[in-house]
């Protein structure tokens, strides 16, 4: 018989996701959402039922948090007391279990999954009218997943339904929890969201200095599309000379000289403590 599933916050932004995927496969699922709300839109769309919590965790094998991670050591010290020794906690960030903010029980799994999102060279992504930039609906993305604690033969479990409620799937790393907290927050948000940030000031500096908005966005995202190309080895392209240069001289003038110091346990440390 296949695992049984208590998804918390099935209703949610993320859970709803999770909640269309496991809908017909190989898993049973008790959904809970407190929220009126998701619970009408599970009902609607997908016409689920919600449970409560003590009813939700009653014998499941698998608990999913799909919640928020200001309130994940909330919710977990909330189940943990009904929950059986062996049962499988799922997070699905590496946030809330790099701070430690799940219960202190040695004899619960903890697995923690991650999507990496559809890459943005993928053909699936750019689907006129309805664009899966996301992922988990049509474009296939990789995942990461980690064992924080618990017997080996557990790692499969959390990856086969990691698999399913991040389908469809190209492919499957498995990692730590320290090195998923270095994917995100550091290399996603801290380095990649900023840095977009930053590009999408420069965009509006240009156009405050008159060149035509529409002009600078497609200049901008077009330049985007051929130098991420150029750089992450997507094509066997090289830079001009002058595109070099600019470089050379630009990351001094845009970029502190310790900014990897971002990637040090501490610095890593105190980003999540501000997330959680």
């Amino acid at each position: 018989m296949s695992a049984l599933i208590a998804l918390f916050g099935a209703g949610g932004k993320m859970g709803f996701r999770l909640s269309s995927n496991l809908k017909g496969s190989q898993y049973r699922v008790r959904h809970v959402e407190p929220n009126a709300a998701g619970q009408q839109r599970l009902k609607d769309e997908l016409g689920i039922e919600c449970y409560s919590l003590e009813e939700a965790v009653r014998g499941a094998q698998v608990v999913i948090l799909a919640v928020p991670d200001t309130i994940i050591g909330r919710v977990a010290a909330a189940i943990s007391p009904h929950l059986d020794a062996g049962t499988v906690v799922m997070t699905l960030d590496a946030a809330a279990p790099f701070a430690g903010h799940l219960p202190k029980r040695q004899d619960l799994v903890y697995f923690v999954t991650h999507p990496c999102h559809p890459s943005i060279f993928s053909p699936q992504v750019h689907v006129e009218g309805d664009p899966d930039y996301f992922g988990g609906v049509r474009a296939p993305q990789s995942i990461v997943n980690a064992l924080m604690q618990g017997p080996e033969e557990a790692y499969a479990l959390g990856e086969s339904i990691a698999k399913v409620i991040y389908q469809p799937i190209k492919r499957s790393y498995r990692v730590t929890v320290e090195q998923m907290a270095l994917l995100e927050p550091g290399l996603s948000e801290t380095v990649c969201a900023s840095l977009l940030d930053v590009m999408r000031e420069a965009m509006d500096e240009v156009i405050s200095r008159g060149v035509p908005a529409d002009a600078a966005r497609d200049f901008l995202l077009g330049h985007m599309t051929i130098l991420s190309a150029v750089i992450f080895k997507q094509i066997d392209g090289k830079f001009s000379d002058a595109c070099n240069k600019a470089i050379t001289f630009g990351k001094p003038r845009l970029m502190r000289d310790d900014w990897k110091k971002i990637f040090d346990h501490d610095e890593i440390a105190d980003s999540i403590q501000r997330i959680t």
